[in-house]
């Protein structure tokens, strides 16, 4: 359970920063053309860079430790989500910006009061698709630490009972994986989904 908890407090962490950050990229993405067609570049760049091969240059950034594996997880969903959010918000239709910005809606209260609402299933898309990529690369990472002896997590846990041959120590950790990977599946998002998006009629 304590592995258990680190890790979720780590991915929970990474996760809270890169949505945060892929909010607020691809809000100003909108308001300006300049900043859309630079950040649509390093997105197009950093999203097929895996997150464990960024693993050597942070580790001489940050060290060995939390601030590490967290920015890992930063990576894996900020620029997938970005792309998700930007595509989505250039698929809506000119009449629902032209009716917010008729009752005075700009800027980033346009964006807001229009374009995150309208490019919503865009958004729990890219959640879900950086939500995996993320776990993988925490895990991987924690495993990866697991050789130099640091780290507590789940991942770090399995490379200890690989290393002592535990195999039902092995296969307890995966099912603890597949659990947690329901759970935020069918659970977190499918709730998020049905109340926003199947709610809205946006999907059925």
């Amino acid at each position: 359970m304590t592995y258990t908890l680190y890790s979720m407090s780590l991915i929970i962490r990474g996760l809270l920063i890169g949505i945060i950050l892929a909010f607020i990229f691809s809000s100003i993405a909108v308001i300006s053309k300049t900043f859309h067609a630079i950040y649509h570049l390093v997105v197009s760049i950093c999203d097929l860079l895996p997150g464990v091969a960024l693993l050597p240059l942070a580790i001489v950034w940050f060290g060995i430790g939390e601030i590490t594996i967290i920015f890992i997880v930063i990576h894996s969903i900020l620029w997938p989500m970005s792309r998700n959010i930007m595509d989505g918000f250039q698929s809506i239709s000119k009449i629902y910006i032209e009716s917010g910005r008729n009752i005075g809606l700009k800027g980033l209260s346009l964006v807001k009061g229009v374009y995150l609402p309208a490019a919503f299933s865009y958004v729990l898309s890219g959640m879900r698709v950086g939500w995996a990529r993320a776990w993988r690369g925490l895990l991987s990472v924690e495993m990866i630490f697991g050789t130099t002896g640091s780290g507590a997590g789940i991942g770090w846990f399995i490379f200890m009972k690989r290393t002592n041959t535990d195999i039902a120590g092995v296969f307890a950790a995966l099912i603890v994986i597949i659990i947690i990977g329901i759970i935020i599946e069918y659970v977190v998002f499918s709730t998020i989904e049905r109340n926003t998006v199947r709610k809205w009629g946006m999907v059925r």
